[in-house]
């Protein structure tokens, strides 16, 4: 029989049917892209945006201070509008792996040159900004950093008396002055 011949042909037919039929009875992978076969979990890249806005440095904004002073304390805003001239928008959005995004807004609004206001979400400290950063898993037990006397002398150098008795012949003193490198001609 040939390839060519209508039963053949018929029988591939049904085979790859079956074949393809089958795949509904696959266990279902998660669609989720952060895990794959619910065991390796793909790298994500950090993504930083924006100005990093600290409760320190918005409590030094006061209004009344112009342009190039809130600019000098909060920075370049990340927006700041055509439409809207007098005001400036600060964003900052951080997304990390196994991290809960985080996102904070402020808007400053000018009256001419001058500061008017600010509004925004509450802003973190410096030192709880930088405690969020830090993603590190504590392990488990700490090791005794601690030696007895005892497990000290374990790692205490042996006595050599060939050592000792060299150390003990004298040296004789180095000479004040070394002779030049290149031969006097």
């Amino acid at each position: 029989m040939s390839l060519s011949s209508p039963f053949v042909r018929s029988c591939l037919v049904v085979a790859a049917a079956a074949v393809l039929g089958g795949c509904q009875y696959l266990p279902s992978f998660p669609t989720s892209t952060d895990r794959f076969l619910g065991v390796v979990t793909p790298y994500k890249v950090e993504v930083v945006q924006g100005n990093v806005i600290t409760s320190e440095q918005a409590a030094l904004v006061k209004p009344g201070m112009n342009r190039a002073q809130v600019r000098d304390v909060l920075g370049s805003p990340l927006l700041a509008d055509a439409f809207h001239v007098d005001r400036w928008d600060y964003v900052f959005t951080i997304r990390r792996q196994g991290v809960e995004p985080q996102e904070r807004r402020l808007t400053v609004y000018f009256n001419g040159e001058l500061m008017d206001r600010f509004e925004g979400d509450e802003m973190p400290s410096e030192e709880e900004f930088g405690a969020t950063l830090d993603t590190r898993k504590e392990s488990g037990k700490v090791p005794q950093l601690e030696a007895s006397e005892d497990e000290l002398k374990k790692f205490a150098p042996a006595k050599d008396e060939k050592a000792d008795a060299a150390a003990s012949v004298s040296v004789p003193p180095l000479p004040a002055a070394y002779p030049p490198l290149e031969a006097a001609r």
